[in-house]
């Protein structure tokens, strides 16, 4: 019989660790404990949180600031709480406001929280795990003019498919690859496909393929960071983030997915300084 999962494993943060991490204070988390937004465990005399109950937390702070009422946040949060799995990551949901709703989005579907209706995003680009790129492509350099139209024309092509016939977009992305492998952003599209569709091996190797033609392209890095996360590969993946912290230091998700990484594994000054420059780098007003 297998033993069961030590609380480490499975709620490896103190209250502590989450007011440091998060920038909330203990009267705001006991008063979500005690409506039932988050459900610690108590070892001895300390309060332990799940990895959830990290992304319920950052994910009402977050909602608070954009003025969203306390009493809505917690009504849409509870909603979220039943149909979210314990071994979700955090990069996988992206949770807003969208004018006065708290928005949800996985993939790319996004739904109000209250009802579940889905909702129509006009402004935000296709998010999920990873980040794919948008017709802003990097110049494909090519020996001859003419292969450099048809790679792009490939490209275009792939991306006009994608919603309608994945399987197309993925096969001509792999000879947009094979054609210009250093075609940064059909790497970056082909590796949300895969990821989309949780073949997060291949999209781990794609990605270590993309980092060594691609090097200097963070978005590659962050990606990869995402992949090997979601296989468990928690090391690597800090690693992904930092390289693309230090190729774009403002990319905010990147701080907010390496902070959780730090934390769950005990570097608490790592997770702090990471904490810091994501909230650094959000909107205000």
């Amino acid at each position: 019989m297998a033993d069961a999962p030590s609380l480490d494993s499975t709620h490896p943060y103190t209250l502590r660790g989450v007011t440091q991490m998060l920038g909330l204070t203990r009267h705001a988390v006991a008063r979500l404990i005690e409506l039932g937004f988050v459900q610690p465990v108590r070892a001895g005399r300390v309060l332990r949180f799940s990895f959830r109950d990290v992304v319920l937390l950052r994910t009402a702070q977050e909602l608070r600031s954009a003025d969203i009422p306390t009493r809505q946040i917690l009504r849409s949060m509870r909603q979220l709480k039943g149909a979210l799995p314990l071994d979700t990551p955090a990069s996988a949901l992206r949770i807003r406001a969208v004018g006065d709703r708290v928005a949800v989005r996985w993939g790319d579907a996004q739904w109000d929280a209250d009802t579940g209706q889905l909702m129509m995003d006009f402004h935000a680009a296709p998010a999920a795990a990873v980040h794919a790129l948008g017709k802003a492509a990097a110049p494909v350099v090519a020996p001859e003019r003419g292969k450099q139209e048809d790679v792009q024309q490939m490209y275009e092509r792939a991306e006009s498919l994608e919603a309608t016939d994945a399987p197309a977009a993925e096969a001509l992305y792999r000879r947009v690859i094979e054609a210009a492998p250093d075609h940064a952003d059909a790497y970056a599209n082909l590796g949300f496909l895969m990821c989309e569709s949780r073949r997060y091996e291949e999209a781990a190797a794609l990605y270590a393929q993309a980092v060594r033609h691609c090097p200097q392209a963070p978005l590659l890095h962050y990606n990869r960071g995402v992949a090997l996360e979601a296989l468990g590969r928690v090391q690597e993946a800090v690693k992904s983030y930092e390289t693309c912290l230090r190729l774009a230091p403002d990319m905010a998700d990147a701080h907010q997915n390496a902070a959780l990484l730090y934390a769950r594994s005990g570097d608490k000054h790592s997770a702090i300084r990471h904490f810091s420059a994501y909230r650094r780098l959000q909107p205000r007003g």
